[in-house]
C-alpha cells in the first residue's frame, strides 16, 4: 500500500508519514546501531538481539514510528539468530521492497508508514503463510499486551484497537 494513496490500513491505523520535523525528533532518539539498520539498511548480528529469545505476548512495533509490525503470536524459532514471523500484524502495515544488494535478490519489509528498513522476508517459513520475516531486533520495539501501543507521532490509536486477535 502507498501511504499517500491511503492514510488508513485495513485495522484503521494512520499510515500517513511523520512530518519532517517528526521524523528528526524520532532520529534523534535512535542509537547508532538502531540507526544503522533503520535509516541505512543494515543488519545487526545473528544472535545477538535483544528480542530473539521473547516469549511474552504482545505486539512488536516499529522502533522509528511505532506501527504495530507484527503479533507475538506469529513469532517463531527460525533457527537463523533473528527474531522470525510468519505473518503480520496487518497485511498493510509492512511494505515489501525488491533488494539486489549483496549480490543477490531477496524481498526486503519496511515499515509502511516511515519507511524504515525492518529485514527480508523468504518463503520458507510455517504454515498457514509459508512466510518468514526475518525481522533485526533493533528494528522493532516490543509491547506487552496489557500495555498501550506506542503513539509516537501522536496520532493515538484508532478506536477499538487491540493487540489479541
Amino acid at each position: 500500500m502507498n501511504p499517500t494513496e491511503h492514510s488508513r490500513s485495513g485495522s484503521s491505523f494512520d499510515l500517513a508519514p511523520p512530518s519532517p520535523s517528526q521524523r528528526a525528533a524520532l532520529e534523534a532518539g535512535l542509537t547508532r546501531e538502531e540507526s544503522e539498520v533503520l535509516l541505512r539498511h543494515g543488519t545487526e548480528a545473528p544472535f545477538c538481539g535483544g528480542l530473539l529469545g521473547n516469549k511474552s505476548p504482545g505486539a512488536y512495533c516499529c522502533r522509528l514510528c511505532g506501527l504495530p509490525l507484527f503479533r507475538s503470536r506469529t513469532k517463531f524459532e527460525s533457527g537463523t539468530g533473528w527474531p522470525s514471523f510468519y505473518e503480520p500484524f496487518d497485511e498493510d502495515h509492512v511494505n515489501l521492497v525488491r533488494d539486489a544488494s549483496h549480490g543477490m535478490v531477496r524481498v526486503e519489509t519496511r515499515c509502511a508508514r516511515c519507511d524504515s528498513h525492518q529485514g527480508h522476508v523468504f518463503p520458507d517459513g510455517p504454515k498457514p503463510t509459508g512466510h518468514r520475516y526475518c525481522i533485526n531486533s533493533v528494528s522493532l520495539e516490543f509491547v506487552a499486551e496489557t500495555d498501550p501501543l506506542p503513539d509516537k507521532l501522536g496520532r493515538g490509536a484508532p478506536e477499538g484497537a487491540a493487540l489479541a486477535p
